[in-house]
């Protein structure tokens, strides 16, 4: 069992989950020839705000153990959060923007994760 995770845009959960079944087919093929036994991809791609494809449920139930869409659709959310208040930080450096910028992020963070997370 081969798992590729992903947070991708959400217009591309779909097109992602395709493109990462089809980059690991030949590494499959060669698990299975080396090792005699057999493999599968299981793509696990979840879209900046917590789209997920239809077919996630099922790949997620070809993992054993206890997984919980929820808790990836949050991290993904909080990672977002994260990148953008990081790339907010960076294009405005100066002391007072960086101010102003700090305090929009920090908005814009509680925001993300009061809508998107139960």
């Amino acid at each position: 069992m081969l798992i590729d995770v992903a947070i991708s845009g959400d217009r591309n959960v779909i097109k992602k989950e395709a493109q990462k079944i089809l980059k690991n087919k030949n590494l499959i093929i060669e698990i299975q020839c080396m090792w005699n036994v057999k493999a599968k991809v299981i793509p696990v791609i979840i879209g900046v705000t917590e789209t997920i494809s239809k077919s996630l449920r099922r790949y997620m139930s070809d993992i054993p153990g206890r997984n919980e869409i929820k808790e990836l659709q949050k991290s993904a959310v909080v990672g977002t959060a994260h990148i953008l208040q990081k790339v907010l930080m960076q294009k405005y450096k100066t002391n007072f923007m960086g101010e102003i910028t700090l305090h929009v992020a920090q908005i814009v963070h509680t925001e993300l994760l009061q809508h998107y997370i139960p």
